[in-house]
């Protein structure tokens, strides 16, 4: 084959509050590759079908934050690729596998990534889109599993309040807290998400912009675990909410993701959590992807399958478009997990 363009993503420069799509971002497609020539090292090659796009990735652009990109490099995320070559026995060529990607159409990996569990081979043998393993049997999913099952400790009959539930990790959560018996309520930003909420998901759910929160949740009774993906009033109303010994669940903290330091608000209300022992924890998925990984795989892509778990997708083609999305992401305007896909 003769070289072919490598197209990829590249973050510039940390962003102070929103992102500006003409100075911290830049669609790079001046370099080429041969995929049937190009050193392997005892490494593999990868030609990348999908990638995901999520609101954590705006932390990674601040410096000296865990993880956080450097300037002049690729996005890095969550993607699905096929092996093209393979000079490791852990990958074969036409193997699909899951895992960590820079945002770019071709890629080879060392020997080391492929031997620090940095790849997932996806089997799909229940024939489910490629796609939904970057959604809800993907890290989202995990997030919502992993974390709903080891902080939030969930018990049928218990309620739970999830905001930002129309989103991919917040509709997980609700599904499987329905499915193990809990009373479910969510919030969202549109009276077109709350109709999917109620009528696809099936749960209780409000416009938490046109609703107010505290009254919303006092109707609804008070929480056994709180899943928090927004952090600031949103938080703090649900503290003076928690029923004895409830959990709250730290999952993100979007209303202060593009909000300077000196302007973020915090939470007031911690004193809620002496007498009434509330547990609050940080979840940082990775600390569970060993207990739960295998368990969740035998069991959310069957449930995709079988229709017991909804999702929606923002499926949008090319990567030169990566800024636009994340945007639309943070923005809360998009519908669905917010997916790219390559050109073929």
């Amino acid at each position: 084959m003769a070289p072919v363009p490598n197209p990829r993503y590249l973050f510039l420069a940390s962003p102070a509050g929103w992102p500006d799509l003409s100075k911290d971002f830049q669609y790079d497609d001046s370099r080429t590759i041969d995929p049937d020539t190009v050193e392997l090292n005892g490494g593999f090659i990868t030609k990348t079908q999908f990638l995901s796009v999520d609101p954590y990735m705006r932390g990674r652009m601040n410096a000296g934050t865990f993880m956080a990109w450097q300037p002049g490099e690729p996005w890095t995320g969550f993607g699905i690729c096929e092996v093209l070559r393979s000079e490791t026995p852990e990958f074969q060529k036409g193997d699909t596998i899951y895992g960590h990607l820079p945002f770019e159409h071709y890629t080879v990996h060392c020997i080391e990534s492929a031997h620090a569990n940095m790849f997932r081979v996806i089997k799909n043998t229940e024939n489910i889109p490629l796609s939904v393993y970057l959604g809800v049997a993907g890290l989202p999913g995990k997030t919502g599993y992993y974390g709903l099952k080891a902080i939030g400790e969930p018990k049928a009959g218990e309620s739970i309040y999830v905001s930002t539930a129309a989103g991919v990790v917040g509709t997980v959560v609700c599904q499987i807290a329905k499915e193990w018996g809990l009373r479910v309520l969510g919030s969202t930003g549109s009276d077109e998400k709350v109709k999917f909420l109620q009528e696809d998901v099936g749960i209780d759910a409000f416009n938490y912009k046109t609703s107010c929160v505290d009254e919303a949740i006092k109707d609804f009774g008070g929480l056994d675990i709180y899943w928090d993906n927004v952090g600031a009033e949103m938080l703090d109303t649900a503290l003076i909410n928690m029923n004895h010994r409830g959990r709250i669940v730290i999952c993100g903290h979007i209303a202060e993701y593009n909000v300077p330091d000196e302007k973020k608000r915090g939470i007031k209300h911690t004193w809620e959590m002496v007498y009434k022992e509330i547990r609050m924890q940080g979840l940082y998925v990775f600390s569970y992807e060993e207990q739960y990984a295998d368990e969740f795989y035998a069991t959310v892509p069957k449930m995709v399958a079988e229709g017991k778990l909804k999702y929606t997708e923002d499926i949008t083609v090319g990567l030169e478009h990566a800024g636009e999305l994340l945007m639309s992401v943070l923005k809360g305007q998009n519908t669905g997990k917010a997916i790219l896909q390559m050109y073929p």
